[in-house]
């Protein structure tokens, strides 16, 4: 019988997380908000002198999501900031990769989402009307990324993205600082929201 690979990564909090079939007992906000703190978006093909991470991602896509849905219960922003959660271990792939790797890349981040939405209170899947608005929040976080930090111009931002509504982004900069004020951040947000539920 052939030995089966090992498919579980070690996390420094501790906990051996088995990617395949992960379960809610391993997971730790501060081994998502570190892993997502140091995880480049745009594969770090962005202006400025720190990587935009993941985790500075998060945090605007949830500000934006409380524009677009501002009666929203605390449960859908949370689950707005830990939309991208998975690539804390599965990495940032750019949607072009996504769809070469195929379906397997998607399945992995459902069981991953599953188990981190468990772990933290929510249900293992989010109701279809949320989660468009959470893609909404993530699309005019994309189009704000494209324009200000990676090279885009806004007529192939629009394009790719949707041109969003000024009343969403207004007053809204994309920041680039140190991880460890991102993962700071990101944890406390996390816990601002986690205490409302």
């Amino acid at each position: 019988m052939a030995k089966q690979p090992r498919a579980w990564q070690r996390m420094l909090s501790g906990r051996r997380l088995d990617l395949l079939d992960p379960t809610p007992v391993d997971i730790e906000i501060e081994d998502i908000a570190h892993g997502l703190a140091f995880v480049a978006r745009w594969n770090g093909q962005t202006s400025g002198d720190y990587a935009y991470s993941v985790a500075e991602h998060s945090l605007l896509v949830e500000q934006i999501y409380g524009r677009i849905a501002p009666n929203a219960p605390a449960k859908w922003r949370l689950a707005a900031l830990l939309h991208d959660a998975p690539e804390y271990v599965i990495g940032d792939m750019i949607s072009p990769v996504k769809a070469a790797v195929g379906p397997g890349y998607e399945a992995l981040d459902v069981r991953l989402v599953s188990a981190i939405h468990v772990r933290f209170g929510l249900p293992a899947q989010i109701p279809v009307s949320v989660k468009k608005q959470i893609k909404r929040a993530d699309r005019i976080s994309a189009w704000m990324e494209a324009t200000q930090i990676a090279g885009f111009s806004e007529s192939e931002a629009d394009k790719l993205f949707g041109k969003p509504d000024q009343k969403y982004r207004e007053g809204l900069d994309i920041t680039l600082r140190p991880p460890v004020q991102t993962r700071n951040d990101f944890t406390a947000r996390h816990a601002e929201l986690l205490a409302l539920l």
